[in-house]
């Protein structure tokens, strides 16, 4: 038997429980792990809370990220014993994620855990930060370097954020962070921002175009927000898009793509080819210091991982939320 959270659906309404499973309800795959961490993304509590489409097929367990070690396994990579890492590939969606002491899994979807972080650093940078070094390094593919001027980041505050935050310092640009919630700004800035802006200024409907500020930015947002950013990108300037925090629609002109030569590149985290993954992950070994996933972080058990949800949709939580299932 083995504890998770478990969502279930019966004549359209939504039931979430911690619930003790018998192994044998396991999925299939071919790689058994006994989960040490976990995460709760925005995904995953749209998932819980039934306010967003997430859960393909029930009953599911949610949790789009893991690491664990594991148990049995038939995949030639992988044997008994193996510190493992996993971010998205539709658990949690389609498949039973990690929000449960026990996961089992397609072995093409794990990664061998990176040694320079525990099991605990790796989920506080979980999918949040391993598609905020995504979203680098796709303006970095762009040629958007510290010498082009100022990168904004939007959802400042979220996980995707705080980490690009963090990375983009880190690299020696000069960040700008956008959020609503300015009594924050101090946390911002001790995660590199130079500057912290009122997202209102970004939110609303704008022009087809604005005044040229950014050279790049990182947006997990969507909507008005996306398109203001690109209405006051920089001639040349790149912004990766990773999110839909405000809404899936893009209310843009394509001005700032045919009059400023501004890219838009979309940064998908879910399906990502394995040699993208080892990459961002090396990356962010070498950029990512403990001290900055303690202040980004925050641990809880598995039993308040229900309650959080409705939090960090409701613009609650700062940063991350690991969830710890190794004292079990």
């Amino acid at each position: 038997m083995f504890k998770a959270i478990l969502i279930d659906k019966q004549d359209d309404e939504q039931r979430v429980e911690l619930a003790s499973l018998d192994e044998a309800r396991l999925p299939e795959g071919d790689v058994t792990v006994r989960v040490e961490c976990s995460t709760l993304n925005y995904k995953d509590a749209l998932a819980i809370t039934g306010k967003g489409p997430v859960v393909r097929r029930f009953p599911m367990v949610p949790g789009i990220d893991l690491a664990g070690t594991v148990e049995d396994s038939t995949h030639e990579a992988y044997r008994p014993g193996d510190a493992v890492l996993l971010n998205g590939w539709g658990v949690g969606e389609t498949h039973w994620g990690g929000l449960a002491e026990k996961a089992r899994l397609d072995g093409r979807w794990l990664i061998p855990h990176p040694s320079a972080f525990s099991p605990r650093q790796s989920m506080a940078i979980g999918t949040a930060g391993y598609t905020a070094m995504l979203c680098v390094m796709a303006l970095e593919r762009q040629g958007v370097t510290p010498e082009r001027g100022e990168v904004l980041v939007t959802g400042a505050n979220g996980g995707v954020g705080s980490y690009a935050i963090a990375l983009l310092a880190r690299l020696g640009y000069t960040v700008v962070a956008s959020t609503g919630r300015l009594e924050e700004a101090d946390y911002l800035k001790g995660l590199g921002a130079s500057e912290v802006i009122d997202r209102k200024g970004l939110s609303e409907p704008g022009r087809p175009l604005a005044k040229e500020r950014w050279a790049g930015a990182v947006d997990s947002v969507g909507s008005h927000t996306l398109a203001n950013v690109l209405a006051s990108t920089r001639y040349g300037g790149t912004v990766a898009a990773c999110g839909l925090a405000q809404g899936m629609d893009l209310p843009a002109t394509v001005a700032p793509f045919i009059l400023r030569g501004v890219t838009l590149a979309g940064v998908d985290s879910v399906m990502r080819p394995r040699e993208d993954r080892l990459e961002a992950w090396r990356r962010l070994g070498e950029l990512l210091e403990p001290g900055q996933l303690d202040a980004i972080t925050r641990t809880i058990p598995l039993e308040e991982a229900i309650d959080e949800a409705d939090a960090l949709l409701a613009g609650r939580v700062r940063g991350r939320l690991v969830v710890d299932l190794s004292s079990r």
